[in-house]
């Protein structure tokens, strides 16, 4: 096989997918706090940010570069880091022990994944972490060397400091070059820059930072499923879980590896872990599985190395590969990728003409959102689990504080129309916005067919 045209080809394929998959409501705050953050607002100390903070800080060069196009950019970038979590997988088999033949197998099956394709073509923080991931395997497969020890320390705190569920891959590093002392001193060394930086952020606003990282992730879900338990049930995270993985050759990735007994190395640490922490949230979606996979296709590239395929897994790897090619090919199909958003983008910008902050569920649409709504429609549908003290402390506006927060710092205009089906989000969400607006009397201004803009009265 040729390698290296086999593997820019993926690349341009990926560029490619970020460039026409449909827009999903999940950018929004991952959008508005690299925007926020490139004007020079912090995350939890100026604006509520969901997730571990290193995302928005890395981000924000590239928004502020980007400018109007800052959403295509994140788009762009997310799809070079996918592409990067796979050659990561490659050159960690490779230096592993698998042949180039099997290790291109393994990573090629992770590029096949439904749960890696949907990642990397969206503006959202899964990419950057599972890229940094893939780059510490790399060195973990290396020499037993100080830079590599600091390396795999620096690009797995990196990640966690990314996303909260790559913390646990992270300890379970670190607990095996303890057990068979792999420098464990220099690895330490290497966690120290991100774990000081996440530190750094969370002294500044320490309540803010807990609520985020912590308090949100545990206490959301029983809010916003309230009248769907069953989403939170056990068997319905058995059935997503399967479902996920049987979308790709994730399943096949593991028989494989299973009977290889590639157990040899930190990899089944890895992804014993990167597993725990995809089905330690409620419910389970199909990103949360990023964590387990790359660790998991080394071993299947080993597993392939020492036990030849049956012919029934020979069999399975076209409909498996069909059914996680198959996502994608769907939302193509549908149409509604990023370019016609950013057409949007711009008929929105060329309305509001730099009018101010603007209240919206759908930051992702606008260049200057109103800091209260950097979590997009997320922390607008808490219901339960703060007081409305508590809501306006953290910088966040939901329904029932709305009018008071307004009327104490009114927004520059509101813009609704971006909370909906086409973008998997819910559009009842938005009503309270637009009955505020026209309870106070403001005016609408048109936009789009999708889109309305509220302004006050001149």
């Amino acid at each position: 096989m040729r390698t290296r045209p086999i593997l820019l080809l993926l690349l341009i394929l990926l560029l490619a997918l970020a460039m026409a998959r449909p827009v999903d409501h999940d950018e929004s705050q991952y959008v508005a706090a690299a925007t926020l953050t490139a004007k020079g607002l912090l995350p939890y100390r100026d604006y509520a940010y969901l997730q571990t903070p290193l995302q928005p800080l890395l981000f924000a060069p590239v928004a502020a570069l980007a400018g109007v196009w800052a959403w295509l950019a994140l788009r762009l970038i997310n799809a070079l880091l996918g592409w990067l979590t796979v050659v990561g997988v490659f050159v960690a088999a490779r230096r592993a022990g698998a042949g180039k033949r099997m290790a291109l197998i393994a990573a090629l099956g992770l590029a096949a994944c439904d749960i890696l394709l949907f990642s990397a073509a969206m503006a959202r923080n899964d990419a950057l972490p599972a890229a940094m991931l893939a780059g510490a395997m790399v060195a973990m497969a290396g020499d037993r060397t100080r830079t590599n020890a600091l390396s795999a320390g620096l690009l797995l705190a990196g990640a966690a400091a990314a996303k909260i569920s790559y913390a646990l891959p992270a300890a379970a590093f670190g607990l095996w070059v303890l057990w068979r002392q792999k420098r464990p001193g220099w690895v330490a060394l290497g966690a120290l820059l991100p774990a000081a930086l996440v530190a750094w952020l969370c002294w500044l606003a320490p309540a803010d930072a807990l609520f985020g990282i912590l308090t949100f992730p545990a206490k959301a879900p029983a809010d916003f499923y309230a009248g769907r338990p069953w989403k939170l049930s056990l068997a319905a995270k058995v059935v997503d879980t399967l479902k996920f993985l049987a979308l790709g050759p994730a399943l096949l990735a593991l028989v494989a590896a299973w009977r290889g007994r590639a157990a040899a190395g930190p990899w089944p640490w890895l992804a014993l872990a990167g597993f725990a922490a995809a089905l330690l949230p409620e419910p389970t979606w199909r990103q949360y599985l990023l964590p387990a996979l790359p660790p998991l296709f080394v071993m299947a590239a080993l597993g392939l190395q020492r036990a030849v395929p049956t012919r029934t897994m020979r069999l399975a790897v076209v409909p498996l590969v069909a059914a996680g090619l198959t996502p994608s090919l769907i939302a193509l199909v549908q149409g509604g990728g990023i370019l016609p958003a950013m057409r949007e983008r711009a008929a929105i910008a060329r309305v509001l003409a730099g009018r101010g902050p603007v209240a919206t569920l759908s930051p992702q649409f606008v260049a200057d959102p109103d800091s209260r709504f950097a979590t997009g429609p997320f922390a607008f549908r808490i219901r339960r689990f703060l007081s409305p003290a508590d809501e306006g402390a953290r910088r966040i506006v939901t329904p029932r504080t709305l009018a008071a927060q307004f009327a104490a710092r009114p927004p520059a205009a509101i813009l609704v129309g971006g909370e909906g089906k086409w973008t998997s989000g819910d559009d009842a969400l938005e009503a309270p916005l637009e009955a505020w607006a026209r309870g106070q009397g403001w005016r609408q201004v048109p936009v789009s067919a999708r889109f309305r803009l509220w302004a006050p009265p001149r």
